[in-house]
């Protein structure tokens, strides 16, 4: 990904989208942060970010009906989807990979496994 590019933090949990954003700033990227799913499909049809970072359990809209409602939306065509959680169970990775997701990032997580992630977006 480009560093000038914009990039959606989506996690309920302030402390990660704390470390994910400083992390995601420090490459250049410009952020938007969500603490649910809703609030995420909003800014992700207003603001268009190229790749969305997407905790799966989330209020109101969880990752997963997250990411399903991307990959059916038209307009929300080629944006990059880095699934960031600890549902790290075979059957999770195999259902986020199902709908959609680019890369399946299990937390805890080390920060520069997410930058050489980003790198593939």
């Amino acid at each position: 990904m480009k560093c000038s590019e914009k990039i959606l933090i989506c996690d309920d949990e302030p402390s990660t989208v704390r470390l994910v954003k400083v992390h995601c700033q420090r490459l250049g990227m410009e952020v938007i942060t969500a603490s649910d799913g809703n609030e995420a499909m909003h800014l992700l049809k207003t603001e268009r970010p190229r790749a969305v970072i997407l905790d799966v359990v989330m209020p109101l809209m969880d990752g997963y009906e997250v990411l399903n409602a991307i990959r059916n939306d038209p307009d929300l065509e080629g944006t990059f989807v880095v699934m960031l959680t600890a549902m790290a169970q075979d059957e999770d990775v195999r259902n986020a990979y199902q709908l959609g997701a680019d890369l399946y990032l299990s937390k805890p997580f080390d920060p520069a496994v997410l930058d050489r992630l980003l790198q593939l977006a």
